[in-house]
């Protein structure tokens, strides 16, 4: 692992939805082993979630992580056991703020918030597959509720790593809770990279946007959040993402290069993890 110190600069750059799709889980593998991709977080119930965990296992180098979906998406356990947090198709509601509301407020919420998350990790740990790092779809673990409920759990499952959603320059009622969660989550001994890029221009990330985050990267520890696919739609994908050109942006030659050149430190979450 490395000795990593905040006046240097290192790196992760992470794809989400891993599993969603053959069509993400295509570009997961394209942009790690031609590109500068060194993370990937898996949604254990995706569509094609199997096909994820295969590809992951022939590229021990990608830090697989697990991408915790708890708002649109379907769930690990029975819908009929979470009747407060799906919908009449039996999926998680799309609504986040109703289904924030029902966590604050019921408390069988909660226990079926809960249930799911132990269900997800249990199933990331049937993988096989070490545990990299663990995020939110939506990044709605920015809940305190959920929050307290992932540090709890996760930590009964080796959860060492952990995004905090901060952007710099995009202040707002998102970054202060998120400044929040990453002071929280460093109390409790998890890494939290310092800063992530690309939240801004989510489904947008561009080679052109690729290549300013990468000559301006500060100090710290960085993530580069990114949407990478083979085809722009795919079931499940998001109207309007260019997730195609997310993915030249993680195969760019230039990219690439900035990084060599600038001496960053590059790796997945458990390359940045202290030694235990």
């Amino acid at each position: 692992m490395a000795d990593f110190s905040n006046p240097a600069r290192g790196l992760i750059v992470t794809a989400d939805d891993f599993g969603a799709s053959l069509a993400v889980n295509e570009a997961v593998e394209q942009a790690h082993r031609g590109g500068i991709l060194t993370a990937a977080s898996l949604m254990v119930s995706g569509n094609a979630a199997a096909d994820g965990v295969a590809r992951a296992k022939a590229m021990p180098a990608l830090g697989v992580g697990l991408h915790l979906v708890l708002v649109e998406g379907r769930p690990t356990l029975p819908p009929e056991r979470l009747p407060d947090l799906v919908d009449a198709s039996g999926n998680f509601s799309a609504n986040m703020v109703r289904t924030a509301f029902a966590i604050a407020l019921k408390p069988a919420a909660r226990r079926q918030l809960r249930a799911e998350i132990d269900a997800q990790f249990a199933a990331f740990a049937a993988t096989g597959l070490p545990l990299d790092h663990v995020n939110a779809h939506k990044h709605f673990h920015l809940h305190p509720m959920i929050a307290s409920a992932v540090i709890e759990i996760g930590r009964s499952y080796g959860m060492t790593s952990v995004r905090a959603p901060i952007e710099r320059g995009t202040p707002g009622l998102e970054y202060w809770w998120a400044t929040r969660l990453q002071r929280r989550l460093r109390r409790e001994g998890m890494l939290v990279p310092d800063q992530v890029v690309g939240l801004a221009w989510t489904g947008a990330f561009d080679s052109d946007r690729m290549r300013a985050a990468l000559a301006e990267l500060p100090p710290g520890l960085t993530e580069i959040y990114t949407h990478p696919a083979t085809d722009d739609v795919w079931p499940g994908s998001a109207p309007g993402y260019r997730y195609r050109d997310e993915l030249v942006a993680l195969k760019d030659d230039l990219a690439k290069a900035t990084i060599v050149r600038d001496g960053v430190s590059h790796g997945n979450f458990s390359h940045f993890a202290p030694a235990s």
